[in-house]
């Protein structure tokens, strides 16, 4: 790797010392040749696994035809992709975009146009304390977290914040605000350490909504793609959202991301309203049609369930007793371990010994494990975590 002190990046990663140079289904291997087994995916990205072949075939055959015509045309990929995606979402239409933030802006700009259809003159969106929408400014101003905010000043305005978890916060909020036009919500908090809503949480955000003439616009950027035990995660839930958002999983590595609607917020964006010059490009729909046509006929949101709750039992035993554990929790291959206190040094303990996890929030280790893992490579990344927690 690169010495940062004389790296022509910017410094915008603290970065482990780790580079790999290939992978294979849960493992991954670096420069010097040692394995690490997985629990991140690239943070909920290659849920499919390191080089899978009907990945790799789909990619590799697209890249022999044409990579890129520009939007001004039709891409066959593209009406494909789309077709699979709201068949399996339920959804109208989709927008194309390269990632969840992108996503996030356009499901952003679907709620101004609703308002603005409304004779809404500021039209504003309820957005939960803790969440995580981008790096954009529109994104970044609708996460909930004030240090990625820092810096960034002024933000920009048509966002108020409630609690998450908490509808009578959006209750209070609903009767002194008269320009509110949507929520945008995560079904879970990934980024501040897996936090779950209530059953009736998104229930009662959709009767709200309902309601009020607002859409209920859903991120999931990470809870999408089989992650959480269905394709999406407010399938769990009855109910349907105006938009929903989504990305990471979607392409198993390469960049993509969707924004999906339906009813009248998918008749909103108009020729003009909004475009992107590599969105949806006919490499990363191949990409993503091969992924949706894995996680199907593999039956993996369904092993998604099964996995998670071995790995969530699993971990929930070997910890049991220590007095450094607050919480274990998760929902499908969504699991955090929440400790009473700091605990990020086991990171670079995981890395040191073979093992891929990630620190949230400070105190939270987060684990996002592939779709695709095997039981044995289950029970051996608990084996290895519950040993390092313990120990430490």
């Amino acid at each position: 790797m690169s010495d940062a002190a004389v790296s022509h990046l910017m410094q915008t990663y603290a970065r482990l010392p780790a580079a790999f140079e290939r992978g294979n289904g849960s493992w991954l291997v670096d420069m010097e040749g040692k394995r690490y087994l997985d629990g991140l995916t690239g943070i909920a990205v290659t849920g499919l696994g390191h080089a899978h072949p009907r990945v790799t075939a789909a990619i590799s055959e697209q890249a022999g035809k044409i990579l890129h015509s520009s939007n001004l045309y039709g891409v066959p990929n593209q009406e494909r992709l789309a077709d699979k995606l709201c068949a399996v979402s339920g959804m109208d239409r989709v927008f194309f975009g390269n990632s969840g933030a992108e996503a996030n802006e356009a499901a952003i700009k679907i709620a101004r146009l609703h308002g603005h259809a409304r004779g809404v003159k500021k039209p504003t969106v309820v957005v939960t304390d803790e969440s995580f929408h981008g790096r954009t400014l529109a994104t970044l101003t609708a996460t909930g977290n004030r240090k990625v905010q820092a810096g960034f000043d002024p933000l920009m305005p048509g966002f108020v914040r409630a609690p998450f978890n908490d509808i009578a916060a959006i209750e209070r909020i609903a009767e002194n605000e008269d320009e509110i036009v949507a929520i945008l919500v995560e079904p879970i908090q990934g980024e501040s350490g897996i936090n779950i809503s209530d059953d009736d949480y998104l229930p009662k955000l959709r009767a709200m909504c309902d309601a009020r003439n607002w859409l209920l616009m859903l991120d999931e950027v990470q809870t999408g793609n089989g992650r959480t035990g269905t394709y999406f995660a407010y399938q769990q839930s009855g109910i349907m959202p105006d938009v929903v958002t989504t990305a990471k999983g979607l392409g198993n590595g390469v960049p993509i991301g969707a924004c999906l609607a339906r009813g009248a917020a998918a008749n909103l964006m108009q020729p003009g309203n909004h475009g992107s010059t590599f969105g949806g490009n006919p490499l990363v729909c191949a990409a993503a049609i091969a992924v949706i046509d894995t996680i199907q006929d593999e039956g993996l949101c369904a092993r998604a369930t099964v996995l998670g709750n071995r790995i969530l039992d699993a971990l929930k035993a070997g910890l049991k007793g220590n007095n450094a554990i607050r919480e274990v929790r998760g929902k499908g291959l969504m699991i955090a371990v929440e400790f009473t206190s700091d605990c990020t040094p086991l990171v670079r303990s995981a890395l040191a010994d073979g093992l891929l996890i990630n620190v949230t929030h400070g105190n939270v280790v987060r684990l996002l494990p592939p779709l695709t893992m095997s039981d044995g490579e289950a029970d051996e990344l608990v084996n290895r975590l519950v040993g390092l927690i313990n120990r430490a």
